[in-house]
């Protein structure tokens, strides 16, 4: 009988309240302005659900998200016209290089593209803050780097280059910088995904506050 339900609640799970809760919430950090950014959260088959393509993050509803299936099928809810993000092929890469990724949050910062230009190389350092505890970094005055990834018009040559430097590479902490772009995340919940957003933002914040101030 509990197989049965915990069965049933798998089969009737739906992210998307709570994906549409997290947009609303960055949109208000200024971090998804207009149709900025993508959030998407995995179901137990293997597909996920994505923020639709062209969609206002201050406003989305159930109907402006696309269920994207590993054979690379898509449903969307009501409207045909509703197509999945521009950069899902970012997030197929994610879940097929991270197996325990239930969730990968993308926003888009000023503060993110400051410092994505910062340094010339492909990997931010990052300062040794408190905060970098909550990526997972459990080191006193850690040194830890951030991937940082070269934009490109045509978003499947990003998602090739991030599986391509993963599979040789894992990187420290679950997150990753586009140039002039923003920065993505995933974890194994779709709240520590919505914290790690809330880290490396801060983080970011930090940087630009600092290199103002000469420190």
């Amino acid at each position: 009988m509990k197989q049965q339900l915990l069965d049933t609640v798998s089969i009737n799970y739906d992210p998307r309240v709570e994906l549409i809760g997290a947009a609303s919430y960055f949109h208000a950090q200024g971090w998804m302005l207009g149709t900025a950014g993508n959030l998407s959260a995995k179901m137990p088959d293997g597909s996920f659900w994505i923020t639709g393509s062209g969609k206002s993050k201050g406003k989305l509803s159930q109907e402006d998200f696309v269920r994207v299936y590993p054979d690379g099928s898509i449903q969307a809810p009501l409207e045909e016209s509703v197509k999945p993000s521009a950069e899902t092929s970012i997030h197929s890469s994610i879940y097929e290089l991270f197996a325990d990724a239930q969730a990968c949050y993308h926003v888009h910062s000023v503060d993110a593209n400051l410092v994505s230009n910062f340094i010339k190389g492909d990997e931010i350092p990052l300062p040794p803050l408190e905060m970098i505890k909550g990526l997972g970094i459990w080191e006193e005055n850690p040194n830890c780097v951030m991937p940082l990834f070269d934009n490109h018009l045509k978003v499947p040559q990003i998602a090739s280059d991030i599986k391509t430097r993963f599979l040789a590479q894992k990187p420290q902490i679950p997150a990753l910088l586009i140039r002039n772009h923003g920065v993505t995340v995933w974890a194994n919940s779709l709240e520590t995904a919505r914290n790690y957003i809330e880290i490396t933002e801060f983080v970011f914040r930090y940087m630009v506050a600092a290199r103002k101030a000469g420190i």
